[in-house]
């Protein structure tokens, strides 16, 4: 089974979804700080992509922290949490967080209410 799936009706970008899913893995905890990821190469069979899209997105999340590069070895999720980094690069990757969700909002045609109301709902 594979780590992410993607969804050829969603209008989301391939690559923006397969970063979706693999953060979202991560945060519930499918993924953990160690895992080793499938090659570029693997990834990119399995979800029948062109392996530079799954490239883009490991080099984003590496750049992000969020993956580890091994030379030889490997990509793995970091074993930095993400309170451990510095407070500055946090609230740059809160930007950039924020940016993208009111991006794929607005793509789906929800206004800014809506997703409001929606996450004060789901944090109740």
């Amino acid at each position: 089974m594979s780590v992410v799936s993607i969804d050829a009706r969603d209008s989301t970008p391939i690559h923006a979804q397969i970063e979706r899913g693999l953060r979202a893995a991560i945060a519930a905890g499918r993924l953990r700080a160690g895992d080793q990821l499938p090659t570029v190469r693997q990834l990119a069979v399995e979800l029948r992509v062109n392996a530079n899209t799954v490239a883009r997105v490991y080099a984003h999340l590496e750049r992000d922290g969020v993956l580890e590069t091994r030379r030889g070895v490997g990509s793995f999720i970091s074993a930095t949490p993400a309170h451990a980094r510095p407070p500055a690069e946090h609230q740059r990757r809160l930007k950039a967080f924020v940016t993208r969700m009111l991006s794929d909002a607005d793509a789906a045609g929800f206004t800014l209410d809506e997703v409001i109301s929606e996450v004060d709902t789901r944090r109740s």
